[in-house]
């Protein structure tokens, strides 16, 4: 077993802060680690995810494959957040997305028949539950409403003050991508905002 284990496992742990020290033991038991290497899957279209992965290290990508099969990216997940198709987590059915790592990534993993037991045995895994969900439909509705309301420029704008860690870690094709812009519109955009 890894020696780092338990550091991993706390860091989870950590948002569980409704669960008493009874409910975080029971949790603590069914957890495992996964470690991927820059360019793994960790999730593809067409297939369910059984665990529920929560990023201690790395940075993973979400996206689909268009009709004219460009990639077309939907969001980026980084550390101390949930790596999840979470519509198809929770109703266990495939996914239409590609979830991939961009750098070395380590993960701890819940399964989805755990998280259900623990819904049954403790109270205060259903408001964990709830806040994850509340979390997801959040950043989810955020994407829709940022093409609906706002510019090109205004996303970028957006996610570079929401995500400034994210500018040098997430490639220029990447982002152009999911602010739904050509590289060269971003281009044009970053040029304009540096003068």
């Amino acid at each position: 077993m890894d020696k780092n284990t338990d550091k991993y496992f706390d860091a989870y742990l950590k948002q569980f802060i409704y669960s008493t020290p009874n409910e975080k033991n029971f949790i603590r038991k069914y957890l495992s680690i996964e470690k991927l290497e820059k360019g793994d899957f960790i999730l593809k279209s067409g297939e369910v995810q059984t665990q529920i992965g929560f990023l201690y290290e790395g940075l993973v990508r979400r996206f689909f494959i268009d009709e004219q099969g460009n990639e077309i990216t939907t969001g980026f997940t980084k550390e101390n957040e949930y790596v999840t198709d979470y519509p198809s987590f929770i109703r266990q059915i495939s996914t239409k997305y590609y979830f991939q790592c961009l750098e070395p990534t380590i993960m701890v993993n819940l399964s989805y028949e755990v998280i259900q037991e623990c819904y049954k045995k403790f109270k205060n895994s259903e408001m964990q539950g709830r806040l994850v969900a509340e979390t997801v439909l959040t950043i989810l509705s955020d994407r829709v409403e940022s093409f609906l309301f706002n510019t090109a420029e205004e996303r970028y704008l957006k996610f570079v003050k929401e995500h400034p860690d994210l500018m040098q870690r997430v490639s220029l094709t990447h982002l152009a991508s999911f602010l739904g812009i050509k590289r060269q519109s971003l281009s044009r955009i970053r040029n304009k905002l540096s003068k």
